[in-house]
């Protein structure tokens, strides 16, 4: 079953995957329509899963699940995956790249991988008040409050010591 990501409870379970740039409309559109389709027949085996889709700022995809009826298994989390590659093929994109993070620049979102973080960080291009986008957390209630960040208040926080 399809869900309203934003009806979520904050206990449900959610996965992010940042695109390294960003997608036109028609593919935002394109993605929409096959996300829609792929969290329609989502299931835990053979059970239907009540999950959400949303994209966010034409760049990152977050599926989500609300696991109070049907909760994940391996299997399901593995079809996501092997979706998301999917995704990867038919836009060349990157998304599961996890050596590159997003963070806000001046004008738009900028993906870079960690070692250029630093970098920039070493650089004062990026200060702890840098929006960043923790793509760590786990359940909708943190995605909600946490998600997008001064760099202080995430994981990105040690590449200030």
């Amino acid at each position: 079953m399809v869900l309203d990501f934003n009806k979520l409870p904050e206990d449900a379970r959610v996965w992010i995957y940042q695109s390294n740039r960003a997608f036109t409309a028609g593919e935002v559109a394109q993605i929409e329509e096959e996300l829609a389709v792929f969290v329609a027949g989502w299931t835990h085996h053979g059970d239907a899963l009540n999950g959400a889709f949303v994209v966010k700022y034409n760049q990152f995809i977050i599926l989500g699940i609300d696991e109070n009826t049907t909760g994940a298994s391996g299997c399901s989390i593995d079809s996501s995956v092997f979706f998301i590659k999917q995704m990867e093929k038919k836009f060349n994109v990157q998304l599961l790249d996890r050596m590159q993070t997003a963070f806000r620049g001046d004008n738009d979102i900028e993906v870079v991988s960690l070692a250029r973080f630093n970098d920039l960080v070493k650089d004062t291009k990026i200060t702890e008040n840098t929006t960043v986008f923790n793509n760590l957390v786990a359940t909708k209630g943190v995605f909600d409050s946490q998600w997008e960040v001064a760099a202080k208040m995430s994981w990105h926080k040690r590449y200030f010591n």
